[in-house]
């Protein structure tokens, strides 16, 4: 009995240690992805666009990244951070699951739900 206890601590563990790690590499990954934007920026002495007309779908981020658009590099940064408090909450969902709490399992779910939901509307509403 204390051997799966014991397994059961080091995977909780083991999680709580992942979803630290996601945390930090999200954080890192978009402050490195907004300084490059902010650098092209600097070296292009433009966001790349015309006053008025900043990009606002995805296509036309994706678009401008390629481009190498400061701008939208810099969306992408900020869409990161974004992203990383919702995929947290995704490995939540999975720790709950392991720990076998059900009742934090749908709590997750509907947040995550919800934080999808939320992201879907604020994308159409533009």
């Amino acid at each position: 009995m204390d051997k799966q206890k014991t397994t059961k601590a080091q995977e909780m563990h083991a999680v709580e240690m992942m979803i630290g790690y996601i945390l930090r590499i999200g954080v890192i990954v978009s402050a490195i992805v907004i300084i490059i934007g902010m650098l092209l920026m600097l070296i292009q002495g433009n966001g790349g666009y015309a006053n008025g007309m900043e990009p606002h779908t995805v296509a036309d981020i994706l678009a401008g990244i390629v481009a190498l658009k400061p701008y939208a590099v810099i969306m992408l940064g900020l869409f990161l951070l974004i992203l990383t408090p919702t995929l947290r909450v995704a490995v939540s969902i999975y720790a709950f699951a392991v720990e076998k709490d059900h009742l934090y399992v749908w709590i997750t779910t509907i947040v995550l739900i919800i934080l999808i939901v939320a992201s879907v509307i604020g994308y159409l509403g533009n």
